[in-house]
């Protein structure tokens, strides 16, 4: 196990590498920070100096070798801690990526908390019947789930909660923006929670249609294997053939899914996060976007894939929790 976990850490290092180098050359041509900067600083775009000077300064060189030397050259103060400024009001920028990375990470976390155990639920109650009223029933909804994109349900749940719910009692039922009022100063968990309230139903919707789905397909396929049957034929209980044989084989393949989904949250809540106003990573990368600001969305970009490799580690480390006859070495 420690030589497989060693191996693929290993390996990380030269894939993120590469990622990132990727990365930066597309955003230099996708974004073009020395124009957006000159756009940002009218003035100083009028003294060739001044810019000569931030090029330098930002390693914003010409061509696939300046491309190369100014990767080399960001990525030494990306790793040292000395980032470059964002270009539009030259600010700090880990302190509002950590703030964005925080509330995504918040939203997301407590969304699959409430999401993936009921969508797990409702796999095994439809499994456990195939073909029956309630096996359709499942599978319609999470059907319906499905279809129903995070844009459409976050408008119709504003559009319900907000403007129909005031015109029905006076006041909104939930706030529809937002983390905390205008003016609000501190940490208040259930006013936090009463603003997150439309956003997690939002992003639970389709969670719990893909692992209800993928939980029902999983367990069946367990079901019809022989040693259960087996084990069925020698007396045990069909509770307990459910839960210390099926189950734990049934969930070796989700264990995929959750972490792909748990990996790619930092960054896969851009439009539900945009609609909703919530202060993320999905609003933090479209507010950089339209900027073109180019240091602060190559941070943004490493932070997302690291994410996503590192939580690929773990799904793989997982296997061999749930399921003794894989061997990772």
């Amino acid at each position: 196990m420690f030589r497989f976990i060693l191996r693929r850490v290993l390996w990380m290092i030269p894939t993120l590498l590469l990622l990132t180098f990727v990365v930066y050359c597309a955003l230099r041509l996708a974004t073009n920070p020395l124009a957006s900067y000159a756009r940002s600083n009218p003035r100083i775009a009028k003294q060739p100096e001044k810019m000569q000077q931030y090029i330098e300064t930002n390693g914003l060189w010409d061509g696939f070798g300046g491309y190369v030397r100014g990767y080399f050259h960001w990525l030494r103060g990306f790793l040292t801690g000395n980032w470059q400024p964002s270009i539009k009001g030259s600010r700090p920028v880990w302190p509002n990526l950590k703030q964005a990375l925080i509330n995504t990470v918040r939203l997301g976390i407590v969304a699959s908390m409430v999401a993936i155990p009921i969508g797990l639920a409702f796999g095994v109650f439809a499994a456990l019947k195939p073909g029956k009223l309630r096996d359709s029933a499942v599978n319609t909804g999470a059907l319906i789930g499905f279809s129903v994109q995070p844009f459409i349900s976050a408008v119709l749940l504003q559009l319900t909660f907000a403007v129909l719910w005031s015109k029905w009692f006076g006041s909104p039922l939930l706030p529809t923006s937002g983390m905390y009022p205008p003016g609000h100063e501190g940490f208040d968990p259930v006013l936090m929670l009463k603003y997150m309230t439309l956003p997690i139903i939002v992003v639970s919707i389709q969670t719990i249609a893909a692992y209800s789905r993928y939980m029902r397909a999983s367990l069946l396929d367990v079901l019809s294997s022989d040693y259960l049957r087996t084990a069925k034929s020698k007396g045990i209980s069909d509770r307990r053939v459910l839960i210390r044989h099926a189950l734990r084989n049934a969930l070796v393949p989700i264990v995929t899914l959750a972490a792909l989904d748990v990996g790619s949250i930092v960054g896969g809540l851009i439009i539900t996060e945009a609609i909703f106003e919530y202060p993320g990573m999905g609003k933090f990368f479209l507010t950089a976007s339209a900027n073109g600001d180019f240091p602060e969305l190559m941070p943004w970009m490493v932070i997302v894939t690291t994410s996503v490799i590192v939580f690929n580690l773990l799904a793989d480390l997982s296997y061999a929790a749930l399921d003794p006859r894989i061997r990772l070495d």
